[in-house]
């Protein structure tokens, strides 16, 4: 299941960022497929990117719609929203464990051996904060003379939009590097901390700073697809914790806001059937036997 579900990740990669002719039109891409929303973190400005940011275009959103309204201009902003709010309710937090390309990222360099180290769980609520104060707030409140706010977490915090997005363009467009001033300095280190946090703890971003992953967790428990724990069939073996790269309990705390649901826990660990897909609340697939533990002699 996880070789799968590394392949998924893979061609999610090249099916958001599938447009290669980038150093041939000096261009990024801005064909029909930009329109579509990518599930996963995904710098618009990517050069190969052909697809959209879900965070990125919602700070868009909200940073014009004052002087949309000063204007006479009310754009509601539906097809947005609603492709974020569509991908949050089926899905929930699959996309982060499937479908998100700075995962991926994480995930390889967690495989650098080394000491590993946990994530305070008091760090978790930082990334609801990013969500509601970078993504949300501040580009409604603070705005220019224009009524225009800015793009917050893109522009100031973003380590997946400077490592698809900033070093690309910088190498590949040899003008641009004139204009690097402390503002790129300081993504270069946001990211360059990230990537050497991903080495010693499992997917730190993802934890304590995502604003996309923040608002996916607001649906995991009510997404149409879920990673659904049966209380009868556990032994409480506690296999599941072991396993599992964001550190819950699954048996303890199922459907919880910090499963990304990648599956190692019924893939890996679970040997008695107590953790399963389901779609719409119907079980994917028929039970199995359960494993009889051998008693001591």
């Amino acid at each position: 299941m996880q070789v799968i579900r590394k392949w998924i990740q893979t061609i999610w990669i090249f099916l958001s960022n599938g447009f290669w002719g980038f150093p041939f039109t000096g261009n990024l891409y801005q064909g029909p497929l930009k329109v579509i929303c990518s599930p996963g973190l995904n710098c618009y400005s990517c050069p190969a990117a052909t697809t959209y940011c879900p965070i990125g275009s919602l700070q868009q959103l909200l940073l014009g719609i004052r002087f949309s309204l000063q204007t006479g201009s009310y754009y509601v902003g539906t097809f947005v929203v609603g492709g974020l709010g569509i991908l949050g309710a089926t899905f929930g937090r699959f996309i982060c464990g499937w479908a998100c390309p700075f995962g991926l990222f994480q995930e390889l360099l967690y495989k650098i051996p080394t000491k590993k180290h946990s994530i305070p769980k008091t760090l978790r609520v930082f990334k609801y904060l990013f969500l509601l104060i970078f993504v949300i707030i501040l580009p409604l409140l603070i705005v220019d003379q224009f009524g225009m706010g800015k793009p917050w977490f893109c522009k100031y915090v973003c380590p997946a939009g400077t490592l698809e997005a900033g070093i690309p363009m910088v190498l590949l467009m040899p003008d641009l590097r004139t204009t690097i001033g402390a503002l790129y300095w300081s993504k270069i280190l946001i990211l360059t901390g990230f990537t050497g946090w991903s080495i010693l703890a499992s997917r730190p971003f993802c934890r304590t700073t995502c604003p996309l992953g923040a608002f996916y967790a607001l649906f995991n428990r009510f997404s149409l697809i879920q990673l659904q724990f049966d209380k009868d069939a556990c032994t409480n073996c506690k296999a599941c914790h072991k396993v599992c790269p964001v550190e819950i309990n699954f048996n303890e705390t199922p459907a919880s806001n910090e499963c990304i649901n990648c599956m190692k826990c019924m893939s890996e660990a679970c040997k008695f059937d107590a953790i399963h897909i389901a779609i719409a609340g119907h079980r994917l697939g028929s039970k199995r036997k359960k494993v009889a533990i051998a008693s001591p002699q």
